[in-house]
């Protein structure tokens, strides 16, 4: 996806973050969609280096977040995005997509 393609996903999610009443606050984090198969809600995975003091190494480690996707936006699994704490949304969901950095490219 173009450049300008991110530029419009962007702004449809700031305007869905207004609409909704979504108020971004606290921590930010960066993760790969890996689920889309719920409305209005993806899975975010992002990945964690671990220190493990026994060993002397570090460990990977996932973790796997649910986040809102305000104003009707179409992501897909691959997409690199932005997300952000909000308040409560429902039993699992308290973070909200703010900026979508890099799109998975349809393979030709």
């Amino acid at each position: 996806m173009t450049a300008n393609g991110l530029v419009e996903i962007n702004k449809m999610l700031e305007a869905g973050m207004r609409e909704e009443h979504l108020l971004p606050r606290g921590m930010k984090l960066y993760g790969t969609v890996v689920s889309t198969k719920r409305k209005k809600t993806v899975t975010v995975e992002r990945q964690l280096a671990k220190y493990l003091g026994k060993y002397k190494r570090q460990a990977l480690t996932k973790s796997k977040i649910a986040a809102h996707v305000p104003g009707g936006v179409q992501l897909k699994e691959g997409d690199v995005v932005e997300i952000q704490q909000t308040r409560k949304i429902s039993k699992t969901k308290s973070w909200v997509v703010t900026r979508v950095l890099k799109t998975k490219e349809e393979k030709v």
